[in-house]
């Protein structure tokens, strides 16, 4: 039989962060002693009590089919969170509860843009931002950023991007993967813009939100007139540490929550009841429970900036948010080792994955080719032994 795989297929790439991961692991099963700071995921584990949580739904026995948008109960909980937190007003029927905030991104795409439309996306962006477009057939159009902007666009450069096919803009605060937090002032000049144009919506990506080192998160939706043009999207991956749980939500207009349980209906129906109820206990919960975690992150990103900084080559901002460093190593480019030469950001991953046996990610795959993102979600001991690698590798090149 010919063995053909679909066109779409053909227009989607491989998620850069999950192939970097990938080779890491290849390296190390084949013994080569790497440091794998390639993928987006705490190094801590799900606090006590919201594993409580999912073991009482189990002997509750609450592991039956929910509704497609997820129960009541959750959704009336992310309500009172989005409140709370964000001072955003959403019914229990404005919420959907999605397996993890890449389904609940999926769904919105896939809600409200068709082929030929075009979606903004800031750079950097989060690697399936591109991707997810692309399966709806839409255009994206990005709107580049460096590291002397903290990586974060400005007012007129988005005024200029919008034009009558415009349809979306995507981006995340903090950022993925930059670490730069949007400040208030920063996201009132945003909605500035943005009110002006009525077939226009944003997907406000906050699935770090409790990860943020400034005094306040600043969420879109609740700057005057946005409530009705914005997705909130977010999630209890990074802020509870339960990327594994598998559990993502947003907050929409409900014409918007409507068109997404639909199309999540036909694809997954419910995410799992047990995630479902230990989210809810994450949501309800006050957001300190996140302190001692986003603690060590701050300790960390400070002594890595700290390192990074004195290495030749290696020019960083101080990110704000997240936990990853994103700096510019175009110094590099044009630099040889053994014979071959650093041309791009790509190489300088892969010089510091074969030399220096630290896996990193290409800022190609994040729309800005001249860097590169180093995640700090590690253990202090790791992340030295990281620079020290990084720094002597790097020393070698002529």
């Amino acid at each position: 039989m010919k063995k053909r795989t679909s066109d779409l297929l053909d227009r989607l790439s491989e998620s850069a962060t999950l192939a970097m991961a990938q080779m890491a692991r290849e390296l190390k099963d084949s013994g080569v002693d790497v440091i794998s700071l390639s993928l987006g995921e705490p190094d801590f584990d799900t606090p006590s009590e919201l594993k409580q949580a999912g073991i009482d739904s189990i002997n509750a026995n609450e592991t039956h089919y929910t509704p497609v948008p997820g129960t009541q109960r959750v959704r009336e909980a992310i309500s009172k969170k989005f409140k709370r937190d964000n001072g955003l007003v959403y019914n229990s029927d404005q919420i959907v509860v999605s397996t993890g905030a890449k389904q609940s991104l999926a769904n919105v795409i896939l809600s409200l843009v068709n082929p030929g439309d075009e979606v903004i996306l800031p750079a950097p962006f989060w690697v399936s931002y591109i991707e997810l477009i692309k399966v709806a057939g839409g255009v994206p159009v990005i709107l580049p950023t460096g590291i002397k902007e903290d990586y974060k666009i400005n007012p007129e450069a988005l005024e200029a991007a919008i034009n009558e096919k415009t349809r979306m803009m995507i981006y995340s605060s903090p950022c993925n993967p930059s670490g730069s937090v949007y400040t208030k002032e920063e996201t009132s000049k945003i909605a500035d813009v943005l009110r002006k144009h009525d077939n226009m919506y944003t997907i406000s990506d906050e699935i770090y939100e409790l990860i943020n080192f400034t005094s306040k998160h600043a969420s879109l939706a609740a700057e005057p007139g946005m409530m009705d043009r914005v997705i909130t999207v977010n999630g209890v991956s990074k802020g509870f540490a339960m990327t594994g749980w598998r559990l993502g939500y947003i907050g929409a207009p409900k014409w918007i929550a409507d068109a997404c349980t639909k199309i999540q209906g036909q694809f997954t129906s419910a995410p799992c009841s047990i995630a479902q109820a230990a989210a809810a206990t994450a949501v309800e919960a006050d957001p300190s429970i996140a302190h001692s975690m986003v603690a060590a992150f701050l300790r960390r990103r400070n002594a890595m900036h700290a390192s990074l900084s004195k290495v030749p080559g290696i020019n960083l901002n101080l990110p704000m948010g997240a936990f990853y460093l994103f700096p510019d190593v175009s110094k590099l480019f044009g630099k040889s080792f053994n014979g071959t030469t650093l041309n791009n950001s790509d190489d300088v991953a892969m010089f510091l994955i074969e030399e220096a046996h630290v896996a990193t990610v290409s800022g190609a795959a994040f729309g800005t080719p001249e860097c590169i993102r180093i995640s700090y979600a590690a253990a202090d001991e790791v992340l030295e032994e990281a620079v020290r690698r990084i720094e002597a590798a790097v020393s070698k090149l002529v």
